[in-house]
């Protein structure tokens, strides 16, 4: 016998399952356990709970093994499951997010710059041993040849028996158990790997029934009143990963806004995002759809603010310096800032006020129509926020250098990201400076809002991206800010400020971009119009109405 036939196993196909099915409960779950642990262990019968489900998760993998139970795909299916529970528990565990159909879309709009960033050696070590070694063991076991009847009579036994024990569990604690789904929505998504598999599903079965779905066209009666004489020159902002409480405006007890400080900006400090990452808060902050709708039409393609700007005649532009703008500026002029092809101001990686680069030019060029300029930032997207300033900004220090988080200190990790903050200052300070250079055309203006928010280890979660009902309040709390030139007239700047603590959301960028050109159209919504809605509190008539 040699070491290779020494080394091979037999068993049956329902034997490797169980012996899958334990594997990945008990090693590729810790983030499962660990939020169970946090849940139920200082509750009464708190540990008869936690075994209660993890008895629950155990069974719940057989039956959903049993899928591919069939002989030709049995192997390379647990093998696959093998290798992308490794993966996603690696995410889990390290920064206690969860993977959901928002998430994978986030992953999949994801650009080879970040998704670098989250490369590590505990990743590898991850994959090493919760994927490759278990699938190599799998590969070396010969599954006993079963007859189609006795395959299909044992499968049968098992999901029977499966089946049994998940009913037994619940009718023994079903009181517990109508209180954890009804209670504990959120623990039920760190089920690995049955909740990725699931949001797989989900994701791919809306983009294929949407796929040939017709633009939706909407605004169509968009246009400029003709008394309005006067150009526009707006610059809108869109934020990355930026926290309202991080910005001194706010309160902050840190100086990070020591620009902005100089100037008349007004800062909303209650403002709340459309999602938990960028590949849903920027198609939705510039959908007529809010919040709460917007989910329900994700991804029907339907036109956006900007298409509505563009019927009305404004011209366009869009730089990013980010992945891309998530499908919102396929229809208008785009350019790419994230290469020194392009953004002059590059060292590690392209900066922010590189995109401000030749943005004269393009003014210039445009002899007529008011102008609307969106900059698309890389701010203060993680987790390698040590990245994400230039050197002279490194102010609070000691940084958290590395992607690493949970090899930081808290303070190391807070410092580089308000490091990103003040960065961010600097670069909206810019943009103003320059806007303010072209006061004597234009009525000019600008609009800042950040796409979401980001844990920093509060709970141990980090990063971005919990589904929205799970998700803390440093997720979707975010910045918002307003700045105007002296020629923009139509603005009561005290009754503004006395918005500044007030509810607002993304919901109201749509119809704010719309009255900052003074748009008619009967999909405005003046009472979404953070303009508008200033002077209804002043009792003061808009001029364009």
């Amino acid at each position: 016998m040699n070491w290779r036939s020494a080394l091979k196993f037999r068993s049956s196909a329902n034997q490797a399952l169980v012996g899958v099915a334990i594997f990945i409960a008990a090693f590729d779950n810790l983030a499962y356990f660990r939020n169970l642990v946090d849940s139920f262990a200082s509750s009464p019968w708190g540990h008869l709970h936690i075994g209660s489900l993890a008895l629950f998760l155990f069974f719940a993998l057989i039956l959903f093994l049993l899928l591919f139970s069939f002989r030709s795909l049995l192997k390379p299916a647990l093998i696959f499951l093998l290798m992308l529970s490794a993966l996603t528990a690696y995410f889990m565990d390290t920064y206690n997010v969860i993977i959901d159909s928002d998430m994978l879309e986030n992953v999949i709009s994801t650009d080879s710059s970040e998704a670098a960033d989250l490369l590590s050696p505990g990743l590898f070590v991850y994959i090493l041993l919760l994927g490759i070694v278990p699938s190599l063991v799998l590969s070396r076991i010969k599954i006993r040849d079963e007859t189609l009847g006795g395959a299909i009579l044992s499968r049968l036994k098992l999901a029977f028996g499966a089946l049994l024990a998940l009913t037994a569990l619940v009718l023994i604690s079903s009181a517990f158990y109508a209180t954890f789904v009804r209670e504990h929505k959120e623990l039920r998504y760190y089920m690995n790997p049955l909740t990725p598999v699931y949001a797989a599903y989900k994701f791919g079965k809306s983009r294929f029934a949407l796929a040939d779905a017709p633009m939706q066209i909407i605004g169509a009666d968009a246009h400029k009143p003709e008394k309005d004489a006067d150009r526009e020159l707006v610059i809108m902002v869109v934020g990355e990963t930026a926290r309202a409480d991080r910005f001194s405006l706010n309160g902050y007890s840190r100086k990070t806004n020591p620009e902005l400080e100089q100037e008349s900006v007004i800062s909303f400090s209650q403002v709340d995002s459309c999602g938990t990452s960028t590949a849903v808060s920027v198609p939705c902050m510039f959908s007529i759809y809010g919040r709460e709708s917007f989910a329900s039409h994700d991804g029907h393609p339907i036109q956006n603010v900007l298409d509505v700007l563009g019927q009305a005649g404004v011209n366009m532009l869009w730089r990013d310096n980010n992945s891309n703008s998530k499908g919102v500026a396929d229809r208008i002029r785009s350019q790419d800032y994230r290469t020194s092809d392009t953004n002059p101001d590059c060292d590690e990686e392209c900066r922010d006020d590189g995109m401000l680069a030749g943005l004269q030019d393009y003014v210039d060029q445009q002899d007529t129509g008011d102008i609307l300029i969106i900059l698309h930032q890389m701010g203060s997207h993680g987790p390698a926020y040590y990245k994400r300033y230039p050197p002279e900004f490194r102010k609070f220090v000691p940084t958290c250098e590395s992607n690493q988080l949970q090899d930081c200190s808290e303070a190391e990790i807070n410092n580089a990201y308000d490091n990103t903050i003040l960065y961010t200052d600097h670069f909206l300070a810019a943009v103003i400076d320059f806007l303010r250079n072209n006061d004597d055309r234009f009525e000019t203006s600008m609009l800042y809002a950040s796409d979401h928010g980001e844990s920093l280890g509060e709970s141990g979660v980090y990063l971005h991206g919990l589904p929205y009902w799970a998700a803390p309040d440093a997720q979707t709390h975010v910045p918002l800010i307003l700045w105007f030139g002296k020629n923009f007239d139509d603005v009561d700047f005290e009754a503004l400020r006395r918005l500044q603590n007030e509810s607002m959301s993304h919901d109201n960028i749509f119809h704010t971009l719309l009255g900052l050109f003074e748009i008619n159209s009967g999909i405005y919504d003046g009472q979404k119009d953070i303009l508008q809605i200033s002077r209804d509190l002043a009792g003061t008539p808009a001029e364009f109405d």
